[in-house]
């Protein structure tokens, strides 16, 4: 194994929980809907690694509902508490 690897597998782990947590703040009086690229300084990602993580996050089960719900410029997500 590299020196770099944990590094960057942690780096990518920070990402995933600072997202996990904001979603998870902003659902709990409901649902949400939101464009990456609009929540990217909230969270300090850019919208393309908001929507790959996303991707993982709706991929992989957790308390989260997360749907893509619709496509205009950019996408749009619907996300609850399950």
């Amino acid at each position: 194994m590299s020196a770099t690897a944990p590094a960057e597998h942690a780096t990518t782990e920070s990402k995933e929980d600072r997202l996990r947590t904001y979603l998870h703040r902003r659902a709990a009086d409901g649902e949400i809907y939101f464009k990456g690229k609009f929540i990217s300084d909230d969270v300090g990602l850019t919208p393309k690694e908001i929507g790959a993580l996303m991707v993982k996050l709706r991929d992989t089960p957790n308390d989260l509902t997360i749907e893509k719900w619709s496509y205009t410029s950019a996408t749009t997500w619907r996300v609850s508490l399950a």
